[in-house]
């Protein structure tokens, strides 16, 4: 009869250890996000007594990777992220034993094209981007050569006879991807010879060639998406910091970050427009500004149980107080979405409601 006591008493402490197994929630991921989820973390430990959340900015793809390393209780719980989880990436997931997990998309960022507040303004199109930093671009006779371009001047005549220097995130940012797809990618269109590969992929889709189609879109996706080596585009890593305290040292240089971060520096730095659009709260906001992206969370639903608190921070993420129109996120430079978008996501992400491969990229 003891022994069987002490094996219910030893069983009840092994449930209780499984149904609790840390104290802290640990987040990981974006630094653009960074910022917003630590204000979050700070309001959760107040509100509620319990440890604030660790959050790390590990950059989106470090952070999606290292939470979609696997389920047990040494992996993070949550991942930030400024652009949407890749297909592939969820697939990894699912693989890894991460089969259900929530995403809650939580705001509107823009990305910035910043100098110095002491620099010359730039007013660039999408196309002047490309041609700066792509790493190949069509000469005169239409084939796709290293690019060569040293200064403004030679990419469009209207711009300033300055050197090209651009500090930017790293591949592993989620601003890094979404400023190929959305800068990079859009300032292609209209090249002709990048034009004739994208027509050529279509074509061979419509026949049936599926193997060829992929090839030429990849062949598309590389041509437009690549960002040229040669020193002109420079690494700056996940520290935004360390790319303001470059532009102020160097009135010549651009850097690209989250317009969040241009929010919090505007005595130091100041947006270039894009397409004849500033980067601003109400431009972002209405989607005129050409460089907008959604943010988003995602939550491994398996840690709710194990871990204390996260869908009491998860809820507080999604509350009025703090991502609303005049919730304490807005001090951040956060940028939330409409009314009912917000209700309809913070329903959903109080639900657990799991994410599925269906519309992932």
């Amino acid at each position: 009869m003891k022994k069987i006591a002490l094996a219910i008493a030893a069983a009840l402490a092994l449930s209780a250890t499984v149904a609790q197994a840390r104290d802290n929630i640990e987040i990981v991921g974006s630094s653009t996000v960074y910022p917003f989820s630590t204000t979050v973390a700070e309001q959760f430990a107040k509100k509620t007594g319990n440890a604030a959340p660790k959050v790390e900015a590990t950059g989106t793809g470090g952070g999606v990777k290292l939470f979609c390393s696997g389920s047990g209780i040494d992996t993070p719980d949550v991942a930030n992220a400024s652009r949407r989880m890749k297909k592939g990436e969820f697939e990894t997931c699912s693989k890894n034993g991460v089969d259900k997990v929530t995403e809650v998309q939580i705001g509107f960022d823009g990305i910035a094209i910043a100098n110095a507040k002491s620099a010359a303004a730039y007013d660039l199109t999408l196309k002047d981007l490309f041609m700066a930093l792509a790493k190949k671009v069509p000469n005169d006779k239409g084939e796709l050569v290293d690019n060569t371009a040293k200064t403004w001047k030679e990419v469009n005549a209207t711009l300033p006879d300055t050197k090209i220097e651009v500090l930017g995130p790293p591949p592993t940012s989620g601003t890094r991807d979404a400023f190929a797809e959305m800068v990079m990618e859009g300032g292609c269109k209209g090249i002709a010879t990048l034009d004739a590969i994208k027509a050529e992929a279509g074509k061979l889709k419509e026949a049936g060639k599926k193997d060829e189609a992929e090839a030429k879109e990849k062949e598309h996706k590389a041509a437009c998406q690549t960002i040229r080596e040669d020193g002109v585009y420079v690494e700056a890593g996940e520290n935004d910091n360390l790319i303001v305290q470059k532009l102020e040292a160097n009135a010549n240089a651009l850097g690209i970050f989250g317009y969040s971060f241009l929010e919090q520096n505007e005595d130091k730095v100041k947006g270039s427009k894009v397409g004849g659009v500033a980067p601003t709260f109400e431009t972002i906001a209405d989607g005129s500004y050409p460089v907008s992206r959604p943010l988003f969370m995602y939550v491994k639903n398996a840690h709710v149980d194990q871990v204390k608190g996260i869908k009491e921070f998860v809820a507080e993420f999604t509350s009025e107080a703090a991502w609303g129109d005049d919730g304490y996120l807005a001090d951040k430079g956060f940028i939330p979405m409409p009314k009912d978008k917000r209700d309809a996501t913070a329903k959903a992400a109080a639900e657990l409601q799991t994410l599925s491969a269906d519309g992932l990229k």
